[in-house]
């Protein structure tokens, strides 16, 4: 089948082409009623099936004679241990740790909060949730106690799952104590904490709320699996909000699985067996749809890597990893290869490495810039993919089909709409834009099945969050355009674009030009307020490690570059070296907060923040070179 036609039938059949999915899942029992209403008003799928995530990832692969095929690769340089655990004893485990949560009274529709660093025990805790028909919620390990306080607030939880520590580059982070705070500063406690004790930081368990991950489950009775409805949730997943409280994100059980067992054969084209690696973790939605359950409902083997991509121990790292196991896929953000580029401009580590069973690279997270691109592309000799998805979404919006048909790829673009999203560029008013032209990209109601249906305990604000804006359309945010043949170029969050004297301009594009110079190894352009035209650009770069180059002459060939390409209508005059650019862990770059400091506004520092002393060391760069406005 080709993709326009399995597409179009996903749009014009939906009920009938989800239903056949969803008959690919061994459901307990197979859902009739495949999309309706809520009592919000939001149309539904697979509300009347009965199932349970858990079993569909491990019981069933165990019953049908893949106990012994490996499930999870464990590779850690930070800790300096591998392991492989295959389907039978990982199911062995994920029951016995359901069994202790029983034990502590977790029921179905309980939250259960899980604050773990990436360990294989972070899975074991979040499908041993899914096993009891429970709703876990997975926090960043590391996060301040403020921000966990807010999401154990928010969820309420019966039990919390955490580590004693977790294990960054040549530093461990106690989670205890930040685990204690948190639950002193939050008005609601939970009854227990489970505490998983690593050896690189021995913990005494402070009251009887505590007990020890190793002590409860020698104790532990297997529990079986909790049959739930296809709409009953299966995990709420924070992301950052406008308004400075963390937003729920609620995924339901029956539409989450069914869209990513179709997204491991359709876009990434896997089989049982194959080695996927995702090199996120499992405190972000891309851990959760990619490093847990996606390869898991497929049948594949996932990778399951706590290290970074550069300094554990070099910027081979990942080469290294893909040669050992034999990856099929790897999926990181570009933030992951820009620094590989950074810290080896030649890629010569990569020469150490055979990657000849590696198919394809997928890149999500942010913008997918030209010039990564094709620096990945020249090195590796491998397919690159850029797709484009939300935390919302839970899945690719946007992606190229690799396992219904391979479409050219076009730099800077996240290919085609994946089946099931109807992709619109609206303007202001609602209205299509011609192709070429840029305006904000929605998605026309029903989202398909895995997309969130509500936050958690606030539905009013996911209606004004995302529904609002365009009646009958899912605003994602996001700005961009549709070229000639469909393909979906995203040019940056909507506030991304910026008014200079009238004219709309993409940062984005801006971004693509520096980003080709020689010696330029990341790049950020924000609008900044100017009295005459209202915003004008300045540029943010980051230098490859080992270039020379005087400021001066640099600015010049990138004002140069930008007037070339765009022409002096960007009004770009502007460039800034710095040593490091704000991010959230993630890998995003925190735009909006550098147009804040530019503008001498205030600012907070947000919970995502990697390196909260970036901002300062900017700050004062801005000051010094005279771009910070009076605030």
């Amino acid at each position: 089948m080709s993709y326009q036609s399995e597409y179009q039938r996903a749009i014009r059949e939906p009920e009938a082409f989800w239903q056949e999915k969803a008959a690919e899942l061994p459901w307990f029992r197979q859902p009739q009623t495949i999309l309706s209403t809520d009592a919000n008003g939001m149309q539904r799928w697979f509300a009347d099936g009965q199932m349970n995530t858990a079993y569909m990832a491990l019981d069933w692969h165990v019953e049908q004679g893949r106990g012994e095929q490996t499930a999870i690769i464990y590779d850690s340089p930070v800790s300096n241990q591998k392991k492989q655990i295959s389907y039978a004893s990982l199911l062995k485990q994920v029951a016995l740790f359901a069994g202790v949560l029983k034990a502590q009274g977790v029921e179905k529709g309980d939250r259960v909060v899980i604050y773990m660093p990436m360990v294989p025990e972070a899975l074991v805790a979040m499908l041993a949730v899914a096993r009891l028909g429970a709703i876990h919620s997975v926090v960043f390990g590391g996060f301040a106690p403020h921000e966990l306080a807010l999401r154990i607030e928010d969820a309420e939880p019966k039990v919390v799952v955490s580590a004693s520590c977790g294990i960054e580059v040549n530093k461990v982070i106690e989670y205890k104590p930040m685990l204690d705070a948190a639950i002193e500063r939050s008005s609601y406690k939970p009854l227990r904490c489970i505490i998983l004790e690593r050896e690189q930081a021995p913990v005494q368990l402070s009251s009887e709320r505590d007990l020890d991950w190793h002590e409860a489950m020698a104790k532990a009775t297997p529990a079986d699996c909790v049959p739930v409805a296809g709409t009953d949730p299966l995990y709420i997943l924070y992301t950052s909000g406008t308004t400075g409280k963390p937003k729920g994100v609620v995924r339901d059980n029956g539409g989450h699985a069914v869209a990513l067992n179709y997204s491991m054969q359709s876009i990434y084209n896997m089989q049982p067996g194959e080695v996927f690696w995702a090199a996120s973790d499992v405190g972000w939605v891309v851990g959760h749809s990619y490093i847990v359950y996606g390869p898991l409902l497929a049948g594949c083997t996932t990778l399951l890597y706590e290290g970074k991509p550069v300094r554990t121990p070099d910027a081979g790292a990942f080469w290294r990893v893909v040669q050992e196991y034999g990856v099929k896929v790897l999926f990181a953000a570009p933030t992951a290869f820009r620094a590989i580029k950074k810290e080896d401009p030649e890629a010569t580590k990569l020469e150490r490495y055979n990657i000849g069973k590696l198919r394809a690279i997928f890149m999500a997270g942010e913008r997918l810039d030209p010039p990564t691109y094709d620096w990945v592309v020249k090195h590796t000799g491998k397919p690159v993919i850029d797709h484009w998805w939300q935390t919302e979404t839970g899945w690719a919006i946007c992606a190229n089909p690799t396992g219904i048909e391979d479409m050219p790829p076009k730099p800077g673009s996240s290919t085609l709409p994946v089946p099931g999203f109807d992709v619109q560029v609206l303007d202001g008013n609602g209205q299509p834009m011609p192709d070429g032209q840029q305006g904000a990209i929605a998605i026309k109601l029903p989202l398909p099945p895995g997309c969130l249906p509500t936050i958690w305990g606030n539905h009013e604000r996911f209606q004004a969050g995302y529904l609002r804006d365009y009646p009958g359309y899912y605003c994602s945010g996001d700005g961009g355009y549709k070229d000639k043949d469909g393909y979906v170029f995203i040019m940056g969050r909507t506030d991304d674009v910026i008014n200079v004297a009238g004219h709309r301009l993409s940062t984005g594009e801006m971004e693509e030009i520096l980003a080709a110079h020689a010696a330029v190894a990341e790049c950020s352009v924000i609008g900044i307020h100017d009295e005459l035209k209202g915003q004008v650009p300045i540029g943010l770069v980051l230098l490859k490690d080992g270039v020379e180059i005087e400021e001066s002459r640099l600015q010049e060939e990138l004002v140069a570059m930008v007037r070339s390409e765009i022409g002096p209508i960007a009004c770009f005059q502007r460039a800034v070296v710095v040593q490091r650019l704000p991010k959230t862990r993630s890998g995003k770059i925190l735009r909006k907060l550098l147009r804040q400091i530019a503008d001498g506004q205030e600012y907070a520092v947000p919970s995502t923040i990697d390196d909260p002393a970036s901002l300062s060391e900017i700050e004062s760069l801005m000051q010094s070179q005279g771009v910070v406005k009076a605030s």
